[in-house]
Order: structure tokens, then C-alpha cells, then sequence
């Protein structure tokens, strides 16, 4: 089997991070990753450039954890409290969104966080007291805490 030596210029899931210098078969290479601009061929020159790429790889990662390591320690110790329409039982007519979630969480705490940071394990159903899983970087997850209220 032939082999050939790539750096990536992109991420590409399964085989690595911009910058990092992997070894695939020949024809993958050549056929995929070097057509759709995802690598380039290894030089001395070329590998003294994925250095650089995979420094500021780097240094754009550690200020993405520093962000959301300080999202997460506000986040924390705050209760968040959604509205929403309920049944005399407690029972919701529907179910609390991500995205009900993610608008509370800016309108109460002024903190921006993506919907797809939001892990809903099961959908909330009943109103009170809630907790859902928050990851923004890779090593950063934290919970938040929800009071579901019945309008």
C-alpha cells in the first residue's frame, strides 16, 4: 500500500486539525484532500509552515477555553428562569427548546451562547427545577440551571 505525507489546511474529522502532518493512502490524497484544497504536499518548507498553522491553532484554542471557562463561572451560580404555558398538573404544553434556553440565558444573564451548545438530554416537560449541560469548547462544559414556570 502507498502512502503519502500531507499537511492539512483544514479540519477535517477522522484524520486531524489544520496544520497537523498525517500520513493517508496515495489515492485519498491525491484524489480528495489535495482537490478540495483540504491538504498540501509535505516539503521541509512546507512543514516549518504547519508549525506556524498549528500555533495559532493553539493560541486561538486556549482563548477559546479562556472565554468559556469565565461563560462557565458566571453561569454557575445563576438560575435562570424560562416562562412558558402549563397544564394545572405542571405538565407543559410542549416541551422548553434550546432556543428558549439560549434567548433566557442572554436576557437574564447577557451571556450569547449557540443553541448548539445547548445538550438537552431529555426534553423538560414539567415546570420546576432543571438542569441542562452547556458545552462551549471542547474541555469547557457546565451546567445551567433552569426554573421552568407556569404562565
Amino acid at each position: 500500500m502507498k502512502t503519502i505525507k500531507l499537511i492539512l489546511r483544514q479540519d477535517v474529522e477522522g484524520l486531524g486539525n489544520r496544520g497537523d502532518v498525517v500520513v493517508v493512502n496515495k489515492g485519498y490524497g491525491r484524489n480528495y484532500l489535495v482537490p478540495h484544497n483540504l491538504a498540501m504536499e509535505a516539503s521541509e518548507g512546507a512543514e516549518t509552515q504547519a508549525a506556524s498553522m498549528r500555533k495559532a491553532r493553539d493560541e486561538r484554542d486556549a482563548a477559546a477555553r479562556e472565554a468559556a471557562e469565565e461563560i462557565a463561572k458566571v453561569m454557575v451560580s445563576k438560575e435562570i428562569t424560562i416562562h412558558t404555558r402549563a397544564g394545572d398538573s405542571g405538565r407543559l404544553f410542549g416541551s422548553v427548546t434550546a432556543t428558549e434556553i439560549v434567548e433566557a440565558v442572554a436576557e437574564q444573564a447577557g451571556i450569547e451562547i449557540d443553541r448548539k451548545a445547548i445538550r438537552l438530554d431529555e426534553h423538560i416537560k414539567t415546570t420546576g427545577s432543571h438542569h441542562v449541560m452547556a458545552r462551549l469548547h471542547s474541555n469547557v462544559e457546565f451546567p445551567i440551571h433552569l426554573d421552568v414556570v407556569a404562565d
